[in-house]
């Protein structure tokens, strides 16, 4: 998506001027192992810290005239580790990256297009979880925990 936000109605306006960092310590991603059987794995930075997302944001008037305030996360071609689970990944700024992504001096989409691609697979660890993640209601920290993975395979409806 973030190859083509520049051109989509939807973001075009928002990458040039509504540009934000989503805070994260890792993201889930779900890797199809059989036919009917999926296992969830969690992807964050080898060193444990907190990263930014690249985001966007936007606010607007619902049909009842309320204001609503968006956001969305910009993905990216995936580096070599996320390849082998999913076509896609979330495009994750490097800290170097930041100032220019906030910058509101810089409206050409273009010259921010450059901090979105794939974040090196070499700063970044996976490691399967448990089903759990897939249910909103759990949302704790053993959610995040590492599991073997013979444990963790989820059975898909």
């Amino acid at each position: 998506m973030s190859e083509s936000a520049a051109e989509k109605p939807a973001f075009r306006d928002a990458i040039k001027r509504r540009r934000c960092l989503i805070p994260a310590d890792g993201f889930y991603e779900w890797d199809k192992i059989g036919p009917k059987q999926k296992q969830p794995y969690n992807f964050g930075l080898a060193t444990g810290s907190v990263f930014a997302f690249a985001g966007l944001w936007d606010r607007w008037r619902d049909p009842k005239n309320n204001i609503v305030e968006t956001c969305t996360i910009l993905t990216t071609q995936p580096n070599s580790l996320v390849a082998d689970v999913h076509d896609r990944m979330p495009a994750i700024l490097r800290v170097e990256d930041y100032e220019a992504w906030l910058d509101p001096g810089i409206t050409d989409a273009k010259a921010v297009l450059d901090c979105l691609r794939p974040l090196d697979a070499s700063l970044m660890k996976k490691y399967p979880v448990s089903p759990r993640v897939n249910r909103p209601e759990n949302d704790d920290e053993e959610c995040a925990r590492e599991v073997p993975i013979e444990k963790t395979a989820m059975t898909l409806f």
